[in-house]
């Protein structure tokens, strides 16, 4: 849905969450959370920026799901076998990734 620039080098906390994204999130948010029409928004996208969604509401989106608010894409189950801090992981690298995108 969305282009994603994916840098050259990710961080080895980004490494980590990379893994567990592709196993988890990339199904229905895309490689490297590009999103997929029907499916999923994309993560890298200004909505997801840390002072609108912050850490906190992607752990609880994991844990609880989240009902669809900015999307028309229906609401996110929750997902399981994925620990706090496999999730801390997986934001390591969404920010990553937002940052390489200009989105702060």
């Amino acid at each position: 849905m969305v282009a994603v620039s994916v840098p050259s080098k990710l961080t080895p906390g980004a490494s980590a969450g990379k893994t567990a994204f592709d196993l988890k999130c990339a199904v229905c948010h895309g490689k490297n959370g590009e999103g997929q029409n029907g499916v999923a928004p994309p993560l890298i996208h200004k909505i997801y920026e840390p002072s609108h969604h912050g850490d906190e509401s992607f752990q609880r989106a994991v844990k609880i799901g989240v009902r669809s608010h900015h999307w028309k894409f229906g609401d996110m189950a929750p997902i399981e076998g994925l620990t706090r801090a496999d999730v801390s992981s997986i934001i390591v690298y969404i920010r990553e990734l937002q940052r390489a995108n200009g989105i702060n």
